[in-house]
């Protein structure tokens, strides 16, 4: 029997790596309400723009190549605009199911509802139901805080990356010195050259002595081994605190998006380098609050002030509770302190300039963080005359940095800065 082969077109969906567009989509799947303020929900989590940020990552992102392109859309002159428009259509919901399957988002239980929504809107009739939403899983936020670690630290260059990798994947103990004789007690990181070196020279000097030649084979023994000196390496206990007031979204510009992603690749090079580290999270705007670290890629901005004094108490409560030879605070902020949470438990606010009242007592707990041994390191996302002055009067106090910085070089330096003081040694 003959067999007739034809050439494999294959599937337009085999061409995409799912991971990429998921990379793609982050913007959307970290939205922190930049958007649409009022009803971020209704607006940035709808399955039509879900369809509408793929589209645009498939098209404008790279995902998928030329020739895959220029075979979706054919050729112009055919004037098949309908069968051109279809074969987009069943690849991008292709592309949305498949997203779905592999557990980055959880879909809607109705899809053809959402479609016949859709195709009635687009037939100028008015939807009878609200648009379909989809929820963010955490495999997604888990895929997303590990790819923004990789681009960070990528972006610091190849030979810090390759550095910190070769380091943390050995025993946790850095080499400072020459390998000493093992002693009762030692940690058992074993030097192998230097064991094997004393060996040797043990059953040379044995032969010598009993006239003979040395064995070919080498016994080590218990007063053979050596072992290598390195400075002890600390633990840190972290909390990120993240400014969520309104300032991180307004004047054109999403702030508190690329803070967010910045606490989840921290986040996940503690969970794969520094697994003995501690991390907690604090946001802070009219009041303060911790939220835990799987729900930290799904915080929005929160009420519109400031309230600095109320983040910086609950983050020394937070690590008060913890036993590290380093505590430190990673202040993550815009605007200038704005609220105060007075005894009674009502807040007091005032938005218009630095408020002697709020910057003192403001002031007055950075001092007492001092006086527990926490360490603040202030990442400022502005440049506000007073308001340098004032982070500046913070660095001093607590001994910490102030690094003036932008979203897009955020995520540089809060790594840099946490790991250099992994490489610090504690006396």
């Amino acid at each position: 029997m003959k067999y007739r082969y034809t050439k494999f077109t294959g599937d337009l969906l085999d061409d995409i790596d799912l991971q990429d567009l998921v990379s793609k989509l982050s913007d959307l799947l970290l939205s922190s309400g930049f958007g649409s303020p009022r009803d971020m929900d209704a607006e940035e989590r709808t399955m039509q723009a879900l369809h509408d940020a793929v589209l645009d990552a498939l098209f404008n992102g790279g995902v998928l190549p030329e020739d895959t392109i220029e075979q979706l859309l054919g050729d112009p002159a055919d004037g098949d605009q309908e069968g051109t428009r279809s074969k987009l259509e069943d690849l991008i919901q292709q592309i949305i199911e498949k997203m779905g399957e592999e557990g980055y988002i959880t879909m809607p239980p109705d899809l053809d509802a959402e479609r016949e929504r859709r195709q009635g809107a687009g037939n100028g009739q008015g939807p009878d139901q609200p648009p379909a939403t989809f929820e963010v899983t955490d495999k997604a936020l888990d895929f997303l805080g590990y790819r923004a670690l990789r681009d960070l630290l990528g972006s610091l260059g190849k030979s810090s990356y390759g550095r910190h990798d070769t380091r943390e994947q050995a025993t946790g103990v850095e080499t400072t010195g020459a390998p000493k004789p093992y002693e009762f007690g030692d940690t058992m990181n074993l030097d192998p050259a230097s064991t094997l070196l004393n060996a040797a020279q043990r059953e040379l000097r044995s032969a010598r002595a009993e006239d003979r030649r040395p064995s070919r084979r080498i016994n080590v023994t218990h007063e053979d081994l050596m072992v290598v000196q390195g400075e002890y390496q600390s633990s840190c206990a972290t909390v990120i605190m993240l400014d969520c007031s309104h300032s991180m979204i307004l004047y054109g510009e999403d702030r508190f998006t690329p803070a967010k992603r910045v606490a989840m690749a921290l986040a996940q090079l503690i969970k794969i380098q520094y697994p003995g580290d501690a991390l907690n999270v604090v946001l802070f705007h009219d009041s303060a609050e911790e939220v835990p670290l799987s729900e930290l890629g799904r915080v929005r901005v929160g009420p519109y002030y400031t309230n600095t004094r109320e983040g910086l108490r609950l983050a020394r409560r937070i690590l008060d509770r913890q036993k590290k030879d380093m505590r430190q605070i990673i202040m993550i902020t815009d605007g200038k302190p704005s609220a105060l949470t007075q005894p009674d438990g009502r807040i007091y606010r005032n938005a218009f300039g630095l408020d002697p009242y709020v910057v003192t007592e403001t002031l007055r707990e950075v001092a007492a963080c001092r006086k527990s041994n926490i360490m603040i390191n202030t990442f400022m996302l502005a440049r506000d005359h007073d308001l340098v002055s004032f982070v500046r009067r913070v660095a001093d106090i607590c001994k910490g940095k102030a690094y003036f910085t932008t979203p897009y070089t955020l995520g540089q330096y809060v790594l840099m800065d946490y790991m250099d003081k992994k490489t610090k040694t504690i006396h």
